[in-house]
């Protein structure tokens, strides 16, 4: 058997002991170099799970265990090392005055030499499309490109799982597709673990594997097709469709069955094609 980066062992959390269970014995895996997606609607636990899974919180009931070590006081920095994150508001991260400066920080806690720093850096900025931003004051990028000078400070020190925590939602459509497309890109160019945290799905359909959250326990889980294909079921739970998904629905309503139901926009025009050349 395959085995994990990451593993959540009948894990629950509760931030007070007097407050409910945010997260509800929830156990899941994620293996080297996969992509998983987490979704689910606001409350549902997603962003408590990724502050567990890097050690900013600690379970109170079962175990997290990154690269067969279990989360612990002693184990935390270890870890850290491993699993870097990205989270909703990349202007809470900047602390350099250009990018260059920022994407250093992390690399010269670390302890790395000059040398490897600058190798480190511009291909982190290279991997992320903003090497010619280097000089940049990090305060006049857009949205989308502050985001993807986040991407490459967390990068350039290494990380073997990178956790995507709600990292487009302060974006416009561009600057999402921009993350997104650099999430796939960082997907080809390395041998990384991806997270991401979401309650789009519009998001999720480049992920290998897509886990639903509701009400602190996992709904569900499977590939993004098997996961849209309950359409029906997610917007009960409170999560919308996405488009693709919806149009196929009503096509079919229509009478229009397509060979394959589509999960993003390309997959659509192919589904099109193919029926009109069979009618």
């Amino acid at each position: 058997m395959e085995r994990s980066f990451l593993t959540f062992n009948n894990v629950s959390f509760q931030y007070r002991e007097d407050y409910p269970w945010v997260l509800q014995n929830v156990t899941l895996n994620v293996k080297p170099n996969e992509w998983v997606a987490i979704i689910g609607h606001n409350g549902s636990g997603k962003s408590t799970m990724a502050k567990l899974m890097n050690g900013l919180l600690f379970p109170q009931h079962g175990s997290v265990v990154v690269d067969g070590e279990e989360l612990a006081e002693e184990t935390i920095w270890e870890i850290r090392k491993k699993v870097g994150m990205v989270f909703q508001n990349p202007d809470n991260q900047f602390v350099g005055t250009t990018v260059k400066d920022d994407v250093a920080f992390g690399l010269e806690n670390h302890g790395v030499p000059r040398e490897e720093m600058i190798k480190r850096i511009q291909q982190s900025l290279e991997t992320v499309g903003m090497s010619s931003y280097e000089n940049q004051e990090p305060h006049r990028l857009s949205g989308g490109q502050k985001q993807r000078v986040a991407i490459a400070s967390v990068l350039a020190v290494s990380p073997e799982l990178i956790i995507f925590d709600e990292a487009t939602a302060m974006l416009d459509p561009k600057g999402r597709r921009e993350i997104m497309n650099t999430v796939n890109h960082l997907r080809r160019e390395r041998d990384v673990s991806i997270i991401t945290i979401t309650h789009d799905l519009n998001e999720v359909a480049m992920a290998d594997r897509v886990i639903v959250m509701n009400k602190g326990e996992v709904w569900h889980e499977g590939t993004p097709r098997e996961i849209f294909a309950k359409q029906a079921e997610l917007t009960d739970i409170g999560l919308d469709a996405p488009f693709v998904t919806k149009l196929a629905h009503e096509l079919k309503d229509m009478g229009l069955d397509l060979e394959m139901e589509p999960i993003n926009h390309e997959e659509m025009l192919d589904a099109l094609c193919k029926y009109h050349l069979k009618t």
